[in-house]
């Protein structure tokens, strides 16, 4: 009969075939799974040094695989967390404030960059402006109780909404058009996709490069007239898409073309 294989106490990192970031990796992932609620923070990589006896280059290794599999988040300056569950996210027509306060959150924004400038052609036909023409270009970094959630960068009608830019961006726009310009978006098309995250949007939402996201397009109009061309990275590991089906085919089945993607 052959000796058993040796298998590490469940709570204890060892000396054996089995690396130390491996073995304090699904210690870490027990202990989230059945002791921690979704949001609450775990001890520091110094603690966890200490307490299993490995370097913090192992704990930082066991973490960072489990912020790789959504199990953890990091949020700058203040740790890190084991991830809240994931938010449904509808297709319907609201602005991010109104979401979160819906679902009894507090959203804030903050405006990472704010110009008039010649849009790309794809952003350029989707708001139906002549080649050379301005748009409003605004990129925020959207967050909900303090975690970041999602880069927005958006381009608007110059015409539409002129001086835009000198509102405060950092409350509602969907509200701001309303009061400023009486502009009410109340059709759009959108289309999603997933994507990795390339630098700048990870560093943004605190995240690895190629962490997953879910982007969406969406081209907003007011009355027929097209005011917002806007496309969101949103955390894969915080959100998730539900759609309602039937069996009815839509009355138009081909939503208009915008000249890229």
């Amino acid at each position: 009969m052959s000796a058993a294989a040796h298998v590490p106490p469940p709570d204890r990192v060892v000396n054996g075939p089995t690396p130390k970031h491996a073995q304090l990796r699904e210690i870490l992932r027990r202990t989230v799974e059945r002791e921690l609620p979704p949001g609450a923070p775990i001890p520091s990589e110094r603690e966890l040094a200490q307490r299993y006896g490995v370097s913090r280059l192992t704990v930082r290794s066991a973490i960072g695989k489990l912020v790789e599999e959504g199990l953890l988040a990091r949020v700058r300056g203040k740790g890190t967390f084991t991830a809240a569950r994931r938010m449904e996210l509808q297709l319907y027509l609201m602005s991010f404030t109104d979401d979160m306060r819906r679902r009894g959150l507090t959203p804030t924004t903050e405006v990472v960059s704010a110009a008039t400038e010649v849009p790309p052609t794809a952003s350029a036909h989707a708001l139906g402006l002549a080649e050379g023409s301005t748009a409003h270009h605004l990129v925020r970094l959207r967050h909900a109780d303090g975690v970041p959630l999602a880069v927005e960068r958006g381009w608007y009608h110059a015409g539409r909404a002129p001086g835009l830019l000198e509102l405060d961006l950092t409350q509602s726009l969907y509200a701001q058009l309303a009061e400023t310009y009486d502009v009410r978006p109340d059709q759009a098309w959108q289309t999603v996709w997933a994507e990795g995250a390339d630098r700048e949007t990870a560093r943004l939402l605190g995240m690895r490069a190629g962490s997953p996201l879910l982007v969406f397009r969406r081209v907003s109009s007011a009355n027929g007239d097209p005011i917002e061309d806007i496309t969101s990275w949103y955390r894969g590991d915080h959100y998730q898409v539900t759609m309602q089906l039937d069996r009815n085919t839509p009355e138009s089945g081909t939503p208009p073309h915008y000249g890229g993607s």
